[in-house]
């Protein structure tokens, strides 16, 4: 895919989950990786719901910044992305409402802060990762990211937000709604006692979709 489509698809999918609500002023940030190794970055301080294509930040694949505004100040959790997980095409970061819930609740499971409420939970998202609360743009983030050896293709920053990756753009869209609406699910079901997917449903999902669920 050119640098050029790869420009407009950011802006597009940014534009649409500001416009749904997803992440609002000016939080949220995306990355893609461009054919030549380098990245397209999101800049810091700009809004997701107008995003010019020509300004987005661009890295060489040494991970220079070559061309484009000063990035997101979150390249730590990107960077520790790429890093660790092997073919990492894009990573998404919100501060989406009920993801933040969730994050904030006692009870939330640092090891699986998501619930297994949905087969598309288990199949797009996986198990999510809770980390502790830091300083936005701390570089301590992506330390604790490596933490987690790659494992994770989903984390939540407590008292800030989701940050997911995938194989490309869409995919990793796909994968925060998907995070997204099944915190809202879990906040919506507390106190009911819902009956979530079994470990033999999740057994079955995982062997048949090959999902990385350990």
């Amino acid at each position: 895919m050119s640098d050029a489509k790869l420009r407009e698809d950011i802006c597009f999918w940014a534009a649409s989950m500001f416009n749904r609500g997803l992440t609002g002023g000016a939080s949220g940030n995306i990355s893609v990786r461009t054919p030549d190794g380098g990245l397209l970055v999101t800049p810091t301080g700009s809004s997701m719901g107008r995003l010019d294509p020509a300004r987005l930040s661009r890295f060489d694949a040494d991970g220079r910044h070559i061309g484009g505004d000063a990035p997101t100040k979150e390249m730590p959790l990107h960077a520790a992305f790429y890093e660790t997980r092997t073919g990492t095409g894009a990573v998404v970061h919100l501060h989406s409402t009920h993801s933040v819930a969730l994050s904030m609740l006692p009870d939330t499971d640092p090891d699986n802060a998501l619930p297994p409420l949905t087969p598309y939970a288990v199949m797009r998202v996986g198990k999510v990762a809770l980390l502790p609360f830091f300083l936005p743009g701390d570089a301590a983030m992506g330390d604790a990211l490596r933490g987690l050896g790659g494992k994770r293709a989903a984390v939540l920053l407590a008292n800030h937000g989701p940050v997911v990756a995938s194989k490309d753009l869409e995919a990793a869209v796909f994968a925060m709604e998907e995070l997204e609406e099944t915190a809202k699910l879990a906040l919506l079901l507390r106190g009911h006692t819902p009956r979530a997917l079994t470990q033999a449903q999740i057994g079955v999902l995982v062997q048949k979709f090959d999902l990385d669920w350990d």
